[in-house]
């Protein structure tokens, strides 16, 4: 049985219920068969003292869209996703609006994948570049 888009993304965002992605306010927005997308506001809470978008908020949410993609497509009663590394190069900076982080797959293997994220503003600008690295790994009983 196929599961819906809407029902995939309410999943996802009910999950961030209480943690760091609710804290910065992180949205997955769209899904396909190979990619996932967030969105996270820029504001003060993710704002370098100068006033421009944190590269550490960059990374968080980089690393929850591919953590995310990457749990969307295993069998989560038998396993569960770890990140193993995660790079970031920051191009632009931003200083509001919202930022989108698109996760797609250069890997999607049994054990591990590999993301390509690239995270734009509201004009499509690219912001960031990030890979991300995860592992499934089988849930003890």
């Amino acid at each position: 049985m196929q599961i819906s888009k809407d029902t995939i993304l309410k999943q996802a965002n009910a999950a961030c219920k209480n943690t760091l992605m609710e804290t910065l306010n992180i949205e997955m927005v769209d899904f396909g068969d190979d990619y996932l997308t967030a969105r996270m506001p820029v504001n003060a809470k993710v704002h370098q003292p100068d006033g421009v978008l944190h590269g550490g908020a960059t990374a968080a949410l980089a690393e929850s869209v591919g953590s995310f993609a990457s749990h969307v497509f295993i069998d989560t009663e038998k396993f569960f996703v770890r990140g193993l590394e995660i790079t970031a190069n920051h191009v632009k900076s931003v200083k509001e609006g919202f930022v989108y982080a698109k996760a797609t797959f250069l890997h999607k293997g049994r054990t591990t994948q590999l993301l390509d994220i690239r995270v734009t503003d509201e004009a499509n600008n690219l912001i960031s570049i990030c890979r991300l690295s995860t592992i499934t790994l089988p849930k003890n009983k």
